[in-house]
């Protein structure tokens, strides 16, 4: 470990005061499979550092900061003032942050940044907001975080784009929750169309496992609606002194050589050896693969405990630089990629074919988008329906009774199954919205076959009667939900949000509770765990702008 030494001080300074007066930075904007500046067309590869604290490798965070659970890189001007120059110092064009706290200003350090030619990419979730491998859903609280993620970066030239998902499927069994992943790239690549907002990608980021090739195809395949824009490879095979076909990068390279859209490594720098040599740099940025690859982001700029850092910062809030820092400045200053020129490039590949191998769980049908002003409509026409306020044990205790099968029919309407593409019409709404709905299916059946229950909107004092208040403008959309509320809405309700940012009266948006394992006598597992069960259960038989 060693401190910034004076003459590269001097000359990180230099770089920055000479970046300064840069007002703007060129918009990176996608053609085919390549990334590139739009003002005079040169070709865009990424040399990106992974920017955040508290984040271990596959975007976990290993220490809870605060009231959010993370630390927002992007939100404390002195931090970035201290860690630009020596980002400068390894070349960086990119930077990959893992969660963004939207409510926070950016402005001083996205300008920084901006001024020393950075671009940035930011994952959409936060660790409490995100969609999860083992009980995926997309949902109005999910969409609502992602959504603002944009609103808090739609104005910086210098950002190329978002990442709707890192490592969600990670193995055979769990590849269901990329149906889920995949109905956020649709829908906030129509969230930024509809907001007029300057053309930024979505993609998605994948580890590297033995489902990589399915994932990249699931995510590539049907219409330009609903597919990446960009591909993201976390991969950290080359390890010490490796070779372009000892560490796969070549079977990799051959793998994406017909991807129709950009792919870079969204993390690489194995640290099996220390410190890392960074061989691998020149072939990622030599001719064997700038023709596929777009560059890639090392794995990381702060020292955690997982040992991957470049840079470790002392108590006194002060950055010295590792080994790795050198080895990698050294390994970048040697590259030069050399590209082509966007009107002399014509894209030849086409979108690859949905995976269909036995293996692959995930569904080509995609979930519902999550509609507020329709969840509005259907808590509307209930009798019977939550309390507000209550607590996520509430929700999750109530939710593991009323969706056993054992009462009946209930939540046929608020499933989700990714690997059978059934959906319920109300799939998307709240927590305490699918609550709702679930206490009053159980009302109206008990109430039509059970006079002997004198009480069923009571819940241990978690639901209420109410009287409908159905609005003429949401007849048509609680008539296409139909009884059971899994046939298809194609109406808009006027009046309210259409796109899921906001919740009805006396309802939440948080999604936490859906995270929770509980035990009960004959379950052992959380409410969309539960979901697929009692979905399986009851359903089986049955963008970025191109140049």
């Amino acid at each position: 470990m060693k401190g910034l030494g004076i003459a590269s001080a001097g000359i990180a300074a230099a770089t920055w005061f000479a970046a300064s007066a840069v007002a703007q930075l060129d918009p990176i904007v996608i053609k085919g499979s390549k990334f590139f500046y739009k003002t005079n067309g040169t070709e865009f590869f990424i040399r990106g550092v992974a920017y955040q604290q508290d984040f271990s490798g596959n975007g976990s965070t290993t220490t809870t900061t605060g009231g959010t659970g993370y630390t927002d890189p992007l939100a404390n001007a002195t931090n970035c003032a201290r860690d630009i120059p020596l980002l400068q110092g390894l070349q960086t064009n990119t930077i990959r942050v893992y969660a963004v706290d939207p409510t926070q200003d950016h402005s001083e350090c996205m300008q920084m940044l901006t001024k020393a030619g950075i671009y940035v990419i930011s994952d959409l979730s936060e660790p409490a907001v995100s969609i999860n491998r083992d009980t995926p859903e997309w949902n109005e609280a999910i969409y609502d975080r992602y959504a603002s993620v944009i609103d808090a970066f739609s104005n910086y030239t210098n950002t190329i784009g978002f990442f709707a998902g890192n490592e969600v499927s990670n193995a055979p069994n769990n590849t269901a929750a990329s149906a889920f992943v995949k109905a956020a790239v649709r829908d906030m690549k129509a969230y930024i169309v509809s907001k007029n907002y300057r053309a930024m990608g979505v993609g998605y980021a994948s580890d590297d496992d033995d489902t990589r090739i399915e994932l990249a195809d699931y995510f590539n395949c049907g219409t330009a609606a609903e597919s990446i824009d960009f591909w993201g490879y976390n991969i950290y095979s080359w390890c010490g002194q490796s070779s372009y076909s000892a560490s796969s990068y070549e079977a990799r390279t051959q793998e994406f050589s017909s991807y129709n859209v950009p792919a870079f490594f969204a993390e690489y720098g194995c640290n099996k050896v220390e410190p890392r040599p960074f061989d691998e740099v020149g072939t990622l940025f030599g001719s064997d693969m700038t023709p596929v690859w777009s560059g890639g982001i090392v794995y990381m700029y702060f020292q955690e405990a997982n040992d991957y850092g470049l840079v470790t910062i002392g108590s006194d809030n002060k950055a010295t630089t590792l080994s790795d820092y050198d080895n990698l400045s050294t390994a970048m200053a040697k590259v030069s990629p050399s590209g082509v020129n966007s009107a002399s490039y014509t894209p030849s590949n086409s979108p690859q074919a949905c995976p269909t191998t036995s293996t692959w769980q995930a569904a080509t049908n995609l979930p519902p988008s999550p509609n507020d002003a329709i969840c509005q409509c259907m808590v509307q026409n209930l009798t019977c329906v939550a309390k507000s306020g209550l607590s996520e044990d509430s929700i999750t205790t109530q939710f593991n009774y009323i969706c056993d099968p054992a009462q009946g029919n209930n939540c046929g309407g608020i499933l989700a199954n990714g690997t059978t593409g059934v959906y319920g019409a109300f799939s998307g709404c709240s927590d305490s919205e699918r609550l709702s709905y679930a206490f009053n299916q159980y009302y109206l059946n008990q109430t039509a076959t059970n006079t002997q229950n004198t009480s069923p909107c009571e819940f241990s004092g978690t639901a209420q009667k109410v009287t409908p208040k159905l609005a003429s403008s949401c007849k048509a959309v609680v008539s296409q939900a139909g009884s059971a509320g899994t046939g298809s809405i194609t109406s808009t309700p006027t009046g309210g949000s259409s796109t899921g940012s906001g919740s009805s009266p006396g309802t939440t948006s948080t999604s936490k509770a859906a995270a929770i394992i509980l035990s009960v006598p004959t379950f052992d597992f959380g409410i969309l765990k539960l979901a697929a069960y009692v979905t399986s259960a009851m359903f089986v038989g049955a963008g970025m702008v191109l140049l």
